[in-house]
């Protein structure tokens, strides 16, 4: 009898002893898209044709004349970059630095090439 119950014992625990459970976890992160936009300063050289203070420019360049708006960042200066206060005049030269594509142009600044 003795036996018996020992062998009823072991047939009940060996189960449980052998039996092997497995916890597997996934842990997924994702990390935030990040978008680089690089912005490029051009530039257009020519004489000034038509220019009203603060509003607008026109250069008249290689490609023909170029309009562009003057917004209130945009500065006018000489060579040396000091600020120029007097209106530009028809025929002076300059260089009108932007950005952006040419419906979006941003005028950074007006670099006089010539003080008379």
């Amino acid at each position: 009898m003795k036996r018996t119950v020992i062998a009823l014992a072991c047939a009940l625990v060996a189960p449980v002893a052998f039996a092997q459970t497995s916890t597997t976890t996934t842990e997924t992160t994702t990390e935030p898209a990040t978008t680089t936009q690089t912005t490029s300063t051009t530039y257009t050289a020519g004489t000034v044709t038509t220019y009203e203070p603060g509003k607008t420019v026109v250069v008249k360049g290689e490609q023909g004349p170029v309009s562009f708006a003057l917004g209130t960042a945009a500065r006018v200066v000489d060579g040396a970059g000091k600020i120029v206060t007097a209106p530009l005049r028809s025929g002076q030269k300059v260089r009108v630095y932007y950005t952006g594509p040419e419906r979006e142009r941003v005028v950074e600044r007006v670099v006089v090439e010539n003080q008379d």
